[in-house]
């Protein structure tokens, strides 16, 4: 089983995948099947049970399941090269730095996202915030600043540039860019599988024709990325914010 994260892509993420899975089939002599994730949430959840064979994992969730799950790193996916975290507000709000947001409401991303989740946090470090909610998309983390329920919310770099086309030009403008790049994710392999059928697998998917490597979005012969930071601001994070489940918390005090 493929395992991926999709934003209620639908049928476009099994068609990203298709002709790859086919190949995969072939090479293996396996059935092999796609599972979209279309949270963090859902996606941690496979990945906890090792549900996932292979997982194309977005640098969140890739650290999660590297540091806790021992899923092995096998190569990059396709990443912007300067993926950052961002958190924007509404361009008529009056906050103009991260402290203005102390005893407000924010909007951020699900435990497992990068951008959406331990960057942001990890920024806000030192202040009490009013409530948070964490929502499953980028999309909603932008339409709650639009509608007034948060006066912030954080996303990455890209996934805004992307998602503030679907809203009245000028509703957002950003508050604070991370400078710390976020590193690409990369394709993971359940510690089930055995080393030599890791090796084996390894093999096939740097031995992918360009096309379709670059279909399906990951690297073949190249180094797995430096995720020591990005590690780093994961455990500090879930020193100073213990991890929950609901979908907002109230009177959160960002402390050691």
């Amino acid at each position: 089983m493929i395992g991926t994260l999709s934003y209620g892509q639908g049928n476009e993420i099994i068609n990203q995948y298709q002709t790859f899975t086919s190949y995969l089939e072939k090479q293996t002599r396996s059935l092999v099947e796609l599972e979209p994730a279309f949270n963090e949430k859902k996606a941690l959840e496979r990945i906890r049970s090792q549900a996932w064979s292979l997982v194309f994992a977005p640098p969140g969730l890739a650290t999660i399941a590297m540091t806790e799950h021992g899923y092995i790193p096998l190569l990059p996916l396709e990443g912007i090269g300067n993926l950052r975290s961002v958190i924007v507000v509404r361009q008529d709000s009056p906050f103009q730095t991260l402290k203005a947001l102390a005893d407000q409401t924010i909007a951020l991303g699900q435990i497992g996202s990068a951008t959406g989740y331990y960057f942001p946090i990890f920024n806000l470090y030192g202040l009490t915030i009013d409530k948070i909610f964490f929502l499953s998309t980028p999309k909603a983390i932008l339409e709650s600043v639009a509608q007034g329920k948060a006066v912030a919310g954080s996303l990455s770099l890209e996934e805004f540039k992307t998602y503030q086309s679907q809203f009245p030009f000028g509703t957002f403008r950003l508050l604070f860019t991370d400078t710390h790049n976020v590193p690409p994710g990369v394709v993971l392999i359940a510690p089930s599988i055995s080393a030599h059928r890791t090796e084996e697998i390894l093999q096939i998917l740097n031995d992918t024709p360009s096309a379709i490597a670059n279909e399906a979005g990951f690297v073949p012969h190249s180094p797995v990325p430096d995720y020591t930071y990005m590690i780093s601001v994961v455990e500090r994070v879930r020193n100073i914010f213990p991890e929950t489940t609901q979908f907002s918390t109230e009177n959160v005090r960002l402390y050691k």
